[in-house]
């Protein structure tokens, strides 16, 4: 994109979901005509806590400016602690992006019901306004240099 010669950083972000509250509030997000930008690639898990520290790592690897996960709210996890694991482990690959020199920002997590199409748009926004402002991810600015 361009704007009077200054080129706009549109940021790429992968956003790992649970296939049950996360999945629904995405489908609600639809169902209500709420948008979300489109710089975002949805990946559905069967549960958050299938989010291996490796398939973040990965994202960033393949292009990732950012990451998020959407899960089931903390107590009603599908697969009863799921949601915790993923959180804990969201914990870690935050220390290890800001040890890489990634930074532990670019990452997060949210908990969401089915209904809360508004909310999973808003993470959506929220995760590309961060980005945006952190611009690129540092390995592609040096698969560039």
């Amino acid at each position: 994109m361009s704007d009077n010669g200054n080129h706009t950083f549109e940021p790429e972000i992968t956003a790992f979901m649970c296939i049950y509250c996360a999945d629904m509030s995405a489908d609600t997000a639809g169902a209500l005509h709420v948008q979300y930008p489109a710089n975002v690639k949805l990946v559905k898990m069967p549960c958050t806590g299938k989010t291996d520290v490796k398939y973040i790592l990965d994202a960033f690897e393949h292009g990732a400016d950012g990451v998020y996960v959407v899960g089931c709210p903390i107590g009603n996890c599908h697969h009863v602690r799921g949601n915790e694991r993923a959180r804990k482990r969201i914990e870690r690959a935050k220390k290890l992006l800001d040890e890489i020199g990634i930074g532990g920002q670019r990452l997060d997590i949210f908990f969401v019901s089915g209904g809360m199409g508004e909310t999973f748009a808003r993470c959506a926004h929220e995760m590309t306004e961060r980005i945006r402002a952190l611009g690129p991810n540092p390995l592609r600015a040096k698969e560039r240099d």
